[in-house]
Order: C-alpha cells, then sequence, then structure tokens
C-alpha cells in the first residue's frame, strides 16, 4: 500500500518552506512525491540485513595530516594591506544599524 501524497501535504510543506507554488505546480509534485515514496517502499521490502551500512559508495577514504604548528604571519604583515586599521586591528564598515536586532 503506497503512501500518496496529496494536494494538501504539498500544500502544507509549501507554506512550512515559504514556497508560494501554482496549481499545476502542486499537482506535478503531489505525483512526483507520490512516485518516490512509491520507490522508497520498494526499497524497503528488500532484505538488507547482510549489507553492511555505507557513508560513500565508493572506497574513498579521509588523508589526515598530523596537526603541527606551523609560522604565521605577524601582526604587521597581516595588517600590512589593509586599507584602514586602528591599535593593530582591522576597521570594517559598519554593515548593521543599532535597529536592526543583530
Amino acid at each position: 500500500m503506497s503512501l500518496q501524497i496529496d494536494r494538501k501535504m504539498v500544500e502544507r510543506v509549501a507554506v512550512l518552506s515559504r514556497l508560494e507554488l501554482s496549481e499545476s505546480e502542486i499537482a506535478q509534485f503531489s505525483a512526483q512525491l507520490s512516485d518516490i515514496v512509491g520507490y522508497i517502499e520498494k526499497i524497503n521490502v528488500l532484505d538488507t540485513e547482510q549489507v553492511e551500512p555505507l557513508a560513500h559508495c565508493l572506497p574513498v577514504q579521509n588523508v589526515f595530516r598530523e596537526d603541527v604548528p606551523q609560522p604565521s604571519l605577524s601582526n604587521e604583515q597581516a595588517l600590512a594591506n589593509a586599507p584602514d586599521q586602528t591599535d593593530g586591528y582591522f576597521i570594517v564598515p559598519k554593515i548593521l544599524d543599532d535597529n536592526s536586532g543583530a
């Protein structure tokens, strides 16, 4: 028994996602999402008991290097090309006003 994604469900998700959908988009997404759920139900029927979970389908692994401290720029070097600076700090233009709530 396949779960059908109806018009009401698509409209609810659209509201939650702040999306404005046309009538044709609602009908299209209802059909497409129902098909997707149907495919997932077919996969759920398969016996995957002996299948090991994968993070990636290819044999990929991270290459880690040892975390070794290295010399960095001095404060003077970092500020050398700064358009504006004061007391060893970058000065950047204000982008939010006091009423922004940020």
